[in-house]
């Protein structure tokens, strides 16, 4: 699996991207301080915490007895550009498309 394939799958789940998006605001947080804002379990946020690191989309550091969680966006950056290479080809497709029922529109003229 591609690391874009690892983080279309991490970011599919709409909580681990809240997670992602408090982590982005705060900076740092450990599992306790974000399920706190979160209707789900500890060990739930801890497990997509999990996922999102699998995807390397945050980062672990111990600091005492807590673990603490950063995002770590670089892993974006291949699944940005498959995107937008797939934009890319859309917007052609969808330009030819254009010329195509304009030359028809003409023709019926």
């Amino acid at each position: 699996m591609g690391v874009a394939d690892a983080v279309f799958g991490a970011l599919a789940d709409g909580t681990r991207r809240n997670l992602l998006a408090r982590l982005g605001e705060l900076g740092e947080a450990s599992a306790t301080d974000l399920a706190r804002e979160l209707p789900v379990s500890r060990q739930a946020v801890q497990k997509h915490l999990g996922t999102l690191s699998d995807a390397g989309l945050v980062a672990a550091r111990r600091a005492g007895r807590e673990v603490l969680y950063r995002p770590t966006p670089a892993p974006m950056s291949e699944a940005m550009a498959w995107m937008a290479e797939v934009g890319g080809q859309w917007d052609d497709r969808l330009a030819a498309l254009e010329r195509q029922l304009s030359r028809a529109g003409r023709a019926q003229a």
